[in-house]
């Protein structure tokens, strides 16, 4: 056996030792609930993929087929790369970089998942690459924050909300919706009960468990010391018409709380 073969078999057997003690990749709650959205066999890209955590596990569970894992900053796909290559995926995830939806660039994508940002900024990454979403039949997105922002998206985008999660993990509430190609039907509500479905989130207001009332119990408590705030201020149009805006949300509390 030459040297160099010899080395090249040790090589290859530490890398292959250090692949088989490697933990399965373990994932937040919110994730999993991302995954669960995830038909089985799908081609995915996972936008800002933190580690490529969710692309690893998907993988690793037998979930998809393929994954791109998406980031816009080199230090973040860097740790992408170590991680999947320190668990043998290379031929399985491809790590890419790219602004937003860029990274769908020649590639072949059946789901789209973005996590762990605010609403307003999933919203313009949908924005900004709704033109590379042709053959995109699923989005899971999970927002920190103002998840309302992604439902108005996706209704005057024409996509389909088809369910809905909220959780608590580690203190905070997260909400996880999932929308489809599917075109939704005209909508028969007034502008008033619309916009009360883009805020509470149809599927919750439905099932209303612990997060749901946890969250809006803490927001109606917020709204009500605003609007104290605001009622010693100047009646000035604008401060009205904010005091009315938020008497309406303070109602649709009410109702939904009790």
């Amino acid at each position: 056996m030459s040297c160099s073969f010899f080395l090249s078999y040790l090589i290859h057997t530490k890398l292959m030792k250090q692949v088989m003690d490697l933990k399965p990749q373990d994932l937040s709650d919110r994730l999993k609930v991302v995954v669960r959205y995830i038909p089985k066999g799908s081609r995915i890209a996972d936008i800002g993929s933190d580690h490529a955590k969710l692309p690893c596990y998907a993988v690793e569970n037998d979930i998809v087929s393929y994954a791109v894992a998406g980031e816009v900053n080199q230090g973040p796909l860097a740790s992408a790369k170590k991680n999947i290559q320190s668990r043998g995926l290379e031929h399985v995830i491809s790590p890419k970089l790219g602004n937003g939806l860029e990274v769908l660039e020649e590639e072949e994508i059946d789901v789209v998942t973005i996590a762990g940002m605010g609403g307003p900024l999933i919203m313009n990454i949908l924005e900004q690459g709704k033109a590379r979403l042709g053959g995109v039949k699923r989005l899971v997105l999970q927002p920190n924050v103002a998840c309302d922002h992604i439902r108005k998206w996706l209704y005057e985008n024409g996509w389909s909300l088809d369910d809905e999660q909220i959780l608590e993990e580690d203190g905070h509430i997260y909400e996880v919706v999932l929308a489809t190609k599917e075109r939704p039907p005209e909508s028969a509500y007034t502008p008033s009960q619309l916009e009360k479905e883009m805020w509470l989130g149809p599927y919750l207001m439905k099932r209303k468990d612990q997060a749901f009332n946890m969250k809006w119990t803490k927001e109606k408590e917020q709204l009500t010391n605003v609007l104290e705030q605001l009622s010693k201020g100047e009646h000035t149009p604008a401060l009205v018409e904010k005091k009315e805006k938020i008497k309406r949300y303070l109602s649709w509390l009410e109702e939904e709380l009790q």
